[in-house]
């Protein structure tokens, strides 16, 4: 017997307004475990994004020629570093991100978060994906603050702190611990979206997922180019932004923008360094 949708669309299930809406539907009412399938689902959605946005990075470590844009280029990503940072990530996220997502399914449902039901409006999800990164920001910059007092990090934060020239997978290079308590404000914003109640749909979640995803991994590239984001929207963090706190372990806490920084005077000693650099590079050219 499969479960009865109802109980995942309200009063009753809507019909589908697209092929797209009606194969999410038929994939997940022709089974008896609807949350399971959903928690493999999000988990293969999470590798392909992830180990998908780090690929174009792996093969330009491979290549000399992009070389020159790597933030700390005389610190090279050795095969090694490869290794142990892999397999770091993978028993991360089988161990620890893989229980929490089998535990997504019965919350979201508490919570009325829509799973069967007809997408949200594009606007609607890219606004609500928006917002959840604004939230996320500001919980990320006071909680990762706090992972730097001396207590905690000692015993949780330096694990993140071990590659000191990160590269695209060490954004999930993380204590167990700093992973589950970090990881609260990914859900924040979706929580006060519901609580609002605004139109939150589980499809809504794999966006703000893969959002998500894309910019931790292009932080901790290690690469900085002409065409890089922050230098079209100057209070974007970015990768040149997030590399100087993993080569300080100083300042610069946010995860996506830079005003908290900013407003709190923790960027302070990235802006001298960033003036010395420009110093530096101004009497190159003059010589």
């Amino acid at each position: 017997m499969h479960q009865n949708v109802t109980s995942h669309a309200g009063p009753g299930l809507q019909p589908p307004s697209s092929t797209i809406e009606a194969y999410w539907q038929s994939f997940f009412t022709n089974t008896d475990h609807p949350g399971v399938l959903l928690a493999v689902t999000l988990f293969a959605w999470h590798e392909l994004v992830f180990f998908g946005r780090f690929f174009p990075y792996w093969v330009m470590d491979q290549i000399p020629y992009f070389q020159k844009y790597k933030i700390q280029e005389t610190k090279p990503n050795t095969p090694e570093l490869y290794k142990k940072c892999l397999i770091s990530v993978i028993k991360s996220q089988l161990f620890v991100q893989g229980p929490m997502m089998l535990l997504f399914h019965p919350t979201a449902m508490a919570l009325g978060m829509k799973f069967l039901d007809p997408f949200p409006a594009a606007s609607t999800i890219a606004l609500s994906c928006l917002f959840c990164l604004v939230v996320e920001d500001t919980y990320h910059y006071f909680v990762h603050r706090l992972m730097h007092h001396p207590s905690l990090y000692k015993h949780v934060h330096k694990v993140h702190h071990e590659f000191q020239a990160p590269f695209g997978i060490t954004a999930e290079h993380a204590h167990p611990i700093e992973v589950l308590v970090l990881g609260q404000g990914f859900f924040l914003g979706p929580v006060m979206l519901l609580m609002a109640g605004i139109d939150m749909h589980v499809i809504t979640m794999a966006c703000w997922l893969a959002l998500r995803l894309l910019e931790t991994v292009d932080v901790h590239a290690g690469y900085d180019f002409p065409w890089s984001f922050h230098k079209i929207i100057p209070f974007w963090g970015g990768a040149e932004f997030h590399d100087y706190h993993h080569m300080a372990f100083v300042g610069n806490y946010s995860s996506s923008f830079r005003w908290w920084d900013w407003m709190l005077g923790t960027d302070n000693k990235f802006n001298e360094w960033k003036a010395k650099q420009k110093a530096g590079k101004l009497a190159v050219k003059t010589l």
